[in-house]
């Protein structure tokens, strides 16, 4: 058997994999970006698993100065630079390979294809069988017996094996024929023109019919038609592509294929490179290529390894009861049946049930149970005995991931692609046309390296003790819905449209001609040209008509025409917002909204379908909306509880300001008070502005907002925003000190923490980038307060079900909108949970100024405010 040399194209392959995956999803917790690194490493170790090459070498290029652009200096001249993120990894690139024992090569002037191209022309003399791994097509040049090149088709993960058939059958043409085909074709990231008006079709054609390019332009005067007259416009660009798609096979570098026999990993290098980048799951990855990491794997759930075993739902009864705990679930269904199903039990025993009986063990709250994206198994199935969601424990480690997809997670942490290998993808993995059995596995394998994860991070406590039990609550709550008057509803969505009408007719009298009030192209030439209005800001198609800029104008003008345009946009988006809650309404008259656990990376909870968030609070028009909700018989009233000033208590508490502080404890008005402190006048004589501005200062300041910020909000030139803001830290500096120093201990530990011990990662506070460093620095100053906020109103939340429960009244927790939590009351009860609720939600969190809780009660959701 010939020895088998594997070349890699190093930059090639890394930068592929650095546009293939996320990079929120792949950065340490110092904000170091690792998506480049692991993609290549993850793609090494693949092809040395499935390759089994007995030589290695990788080539990196030096830089894009090489003797190609010296003759042709466009040559890759509209590439865009190299993005810094890329960058910052390729030193750790270059440690990988060492680490991997694996011989490198790189020469200034030269570009990795080269060296690759002269390896392997000197290794095939020597009787090797070459493997190419590269992500540039002219490689396919090198194609022979006993070469073959490997290109990545798709990401990192799946790559076409181009032998000299699969070369011919993709190009009709031989490797050899390739450059001349390539030249004719040109390359526009190489910025190589083609001949205009010649396609790939055309090319091959030629190529195939004249044997050559050399024979082709010496016989280009014979060419009839507009394709033979633009070829012998373009026969210099053509010989030049021509020259610059040649590969070299003599470039002097120092080498022996010999010298390139890999003999493993250096496992003490490579492990700590591993941990340095806190890619760790990659040395679990070890086990497959022959060589052990310091710790010990997690069983490796591949695709190829996994053997799933037909059984019936009777037989699984009696295998659960026979097996230890926990089992893991993956569930396929479609609204409220489920289709089939597959678990995994505790031995390692992967089983697919065909069939919608889940057993008794499944209501069992005794059996505890594994799976990802629990609440709808709990909801509506009534599953019980729930202990590690893989959705819930991927979020709580990393709450910035834009993808919580069992595919997505399992690339990540297992080091596969479902997508490619098990021929599922993210959207279609429960799919009841496309149920991967194989699943189960691999939530099995995920919950045991996520579990590590947390418990590394400090957050099983947060993850059991909190985000599992609130998780059950929302399902609960979610089955229970809340009651709407649709009468109600549909009264107001027609009035809603009726001043739509109205305030559209109204708009086309002041602008004096009819248009549609919904088009930007029409209001842009209404607003600036006919009524030469001043110019909002610019942008592509013209100048933005957005609400703000509306505003602004009305604000400016007090045209008419600006005032029934922004009366139209909002009864519009009320409107909108009525159709929504409509749509959701159930044959119950109740809404059962979905709360999102996984979404806000402060840990707060929104919901969906339909979004009850979206209802304005303050507004005329959103009272009425939520004076829609009601208590459906036989319960009596809504009571509604939220705390009073929770995000300055909390500020108060983290910055231990002693005047804040004192403010809380005094009993008086919270904002008047500070405000009598910043302007240095009695509180008597605090005015409504000065209190406003103060409000909003305070608030602003928890929300990370800047001076600048505050200078628009309070409508304040940005001097003048900047001298209240330096007198109100002057007056309570021990804000300031607090500000400071989270946005400096979270850039030294890359994430910042609740009270509770939630982390949120923000990698761009050591971001060169000034705007994406600002917007990260912003949001170091909000997440500990908004995060302490979500914390503490889930412990309310938990600790008012809990009672509810124990108590035995038949009045129940409905929702959680804007950290308010709304209840229904059963007659004679409004006593009970009024205490119940107060004494659950005060004693949620030791403040050092203490919670303080609102109550009110109505027969509406509106009237229920407080």
């Amino acid at each position: 058997m010939k020895p088998r040399l594997l070349l890699l194209d190093g930059h090639s392959l890394a930068y592929r994999a650095f546009f293939a995956l996320p990079a929120e999803n792949f950065t340490t917790s110092t904000g170091q970006h690792t998506n480049a690194v692991y993609g290549f490493a993850s793609m090494l170790m693949n092809l040395i698993r499935d390759e089994r090459p007995t030589h290695i070498a990788v080539a990196f290029d030096v830089s894009r100065k090489t003797f190609r652009s010296e003759k042709f200096p466009e040559y890759k001249a509209t590439r865009s630079a190299t993005p810094d993120e890329f960058k910052s990894q390729s030193a750790f690139l270059y440690q990988l390979v060492d680490a991997f024992g694996i011989k490198r090569f790189e020469l200034a002037g030269f570009e990795a294809d080269d060296i690759l191209a002269t390896i392997s022309t000197a290794a095939k003399t020597e009787g090797f069988e070459v493997l190419i791994c590269t992500g540039d097509r002219d490689s396919f040049q090198l194609v022979d017996g006993d070469v073959t090149v490997l290109y990545p088709k798709k990401g990192v993960t799946e790559l076409a094996r181009m032998t000299p058939a699969a070369v011919t059958e993709k190009y009709g043409l031989t490797p050899a024929q390739y450059p001349d085909f390539a030249a004719l074709r040109g390359d526009p990231s190489d910025n190589l023109p083609s001949v205009p008006g010649v396609g790939e079709k055309t090319a091959t054609k030629w190529i195939q019919e004249y044997g050559s390019l050399g024979e082709l332009l010496a016989k280009a005067d014979k060419l009839a038609g507009k394709v033979g007259e633009s070829l012998r416009a373009s026969i210099e660009s053509v010989k030049t592509n021509r020259e610059l798609t040649q590969l070299l096979h003599d470039v002097p570098i120092d080498f022996k294929v010999a010298n390139l026999l890999w003999e493993g990993p250096h496992e003490t290098d490579i492990s700590k490179l591993f941990d340095h980048l806190e890619i760790r799951t990659l040395k679990e990855r070890l086990k497959a290529i022959g060589v052990s990491a310091k710790d010990a794997p997690v069983k490796s759930a591949t695709v190829t390894t996994i053997s799933v075993l037909q059984i019936s739902s009777s037989d699984l009864e009696k295998l659960i009861a026979e097996e230890s705990l926990p089992i893991t679930i993956a569930a396929s269904y479609a609204g409220n049946q489920i289709l089939e199903y597959s678990v995994q039990l505790s031995s390692g025993k992967t089983l697919h049930i065909q069939s919608n009986e889940m057993g008794k063990w499944f209501l069992d709250p005794k059996i505890k149970k594994i799976t990802h994206g629990a609440k709808p198994l709990v909801r509506d199935f009534g599953m019980q005995g729930l202990i590690f969601d893989t959705e819930l424990a991927a979020y709580l480690v990393n709450p910035g991931t834009r993808s919580l997809e069992l595919s997505d997670l399992t690339q990540r942490y297992l080091g596969f692609a479902t997508d490619s290998q098990g021929g599922t993808t993210a959207e279609t993995l429960f799919d009841e046309s496309n149920f991967e059995p194989r699943s189960a596995s691999w939530i099995a394998d995920l919950a045991t390296v996520l579990e590590k994860d947390m418990k590394d991070r400090e957050l099983l406590n947060l993850f059991n003790e909190m985000e599992i039990p609130v998780l059950n609550l929302l399902a609960q709550i979610e089955a229970l819905g809340i009651a709407v008057d649709v009468k109600k509803l549909k009264e107001l969505e027609t009035l809603l449209r009726n001043d739509v009408e109205r305030e559209t007719a109204a708009a086309h009298k002041a602008a004096g001609k009819e248009f549609n009030v919904a088009s930007p192209k029409q209001l842009q030439a209404v607003l600036f040209e006919d009524l030469g209005l001043p110019k909002t800001k610019k942008i592509k198609t013209g100048y933005t008509t957005d609400a703000d800029s509306l505003d602004w104008l009305f604000t400016k003008t007090a045209h008419p025409v600006l005032q029934s345009l922004l009366r139209i946009r909002e009864a519009g988006k009320l409107k909108t917002t009525i159709e929504g809650l409509l749509t959701a309404t159930g044959k119950d008259e109740r809404i059962h909204t979905t709360f999102q656990q996984t979404v806000a990376a402060t840990g707060r909870l929104s919901s969906t379908d339909p979004n009850l968030q979206n209802i304005p609070v303050r507004t005329e028009e959103g009272r009425k909306i939520r004076d829609c909700f009601i208590a459906q018989f036989p319960f009596v009233d809504l009571m509604t509880a939220d705390y009073s000033q929770i995000e300055m208590r909390i500020m108060a508490h983290l910055s231990k300001d002693a005047k804040l502080l004192e403010a809380f404890h005094s009993g008086e008005d919270l904002h008047s008070t500070v405000a009598s402190e910043v302007f240095g006048v009695p509180r008597s004589e605090v005015d409504a502005e000065m209190r406003r501005k103060i409000k909003a200062m305070s608030y602003g300041l928890a929300y990370g907002l800047s001076s600048f910020g505050l200078a628009q909000q309070l409508d304040l030139s940005p001097t003048d925003a900047s001298e209240l803001m330096a007198r109100y830290f002057e007056r309570f500096g021990g804000i300031q000190i607090y500000l400071k120093s989270v946005v400096v201990e979270a850039r030294a530990k890359g994430y910042t923490e609740t009270i509770m011990g939630r982390r949120r990662y923000l990698p761009d506070l050591n971001q060169d980038n000034r705007q994406r460093r600002e917007i990260a620095e912003r949001m170091a100053l909000n997440s500990p307060i908004q995060g302490s906020a979500a914390d503490i109103i889930k412990i309310a939340m938990l600790n008012v079900g809990k009672a509810i429960a124990k108590s035995g009244v038949k009045s129940r927790l409905l929702l959680q909108v804007h950290d308010e939590l709304i209840c229904e009351i059963a007659p004679g009860e409004a006593e009970i949970i009024e205490k119940l609720v107060r004494t659950e939600m005060g004693s949620a969190y030791p403040l050092s100024a203490p919670l303080e809780v609102n109550v009110g009660f109505g027969k509406t959701w509106d009237s229920a405010a407080h």
